[in-house]
């Protein structure tokens, strides 16, 4: 299984995600590969917000050595799975699938919303983290 976590910058949720998601997988001995990536190209090659990495370590997660890298079309078909974090993500991201397989692949990471971004407000780091973990320990349930 092949996963990517996808958000606007890369840098503060979908890194979570999927720091996270492939902690609990090699946890559970589970053979996936985790990635993530942004819709935007504003941060390629930094490392995850510091606010990002704070709220991780406090749950026991390190995403400090991961990096930020732009979405591209090859990606549709390297991944099995694509989770966005929001809409907006949603709507980006399927805009540059040719075909109804690529398109299949794109879904929101919340079954019933969106994580809300928390990069304009300190305290949504904490809460926004321990949703994306409950979310990935579902995800991982659900298909596995």
């Amino acid at each position: 299984m092949k996963i990517l976590m996808v958000c606007l910058g890369n840098i503060c949720r979908s890194p979570l995600a999927e720091g996270i998601m492939r902690h609990l997988t090699d946890k559970q001995n589970l053979n996936w590969e985790i990635a993530s990536a942004g819709t935007g190209n504003w941060h390629i090659g930094r490392a995850p917000d510091h606010r990002s990495v704070s709220a991780a370590k406090a749950l026991g997660y390190d995403i400090s050595k991961q990096r930020a890298q732009q979405f591209n079309p090859s990606m549709f078909d390297y991944y099995d799975l694509i989770l966005v974090m929001d809409k907006n993500n949603l709507a980006d991201v399927k805009s540059l699938a040719k075909t109804d397989e690529q398109r299949k692949k794109v879904k929101l990471f919340l079954d019933n919303g969106e994580v809300t971004d928390p990069y304009w407000d300190n305290s949504l780091f904490n809460p926004v983290c321990k949703q994306v973990e409950e979310r990935c320990m579902e995800i991982i349930k659900q298909l596995s």
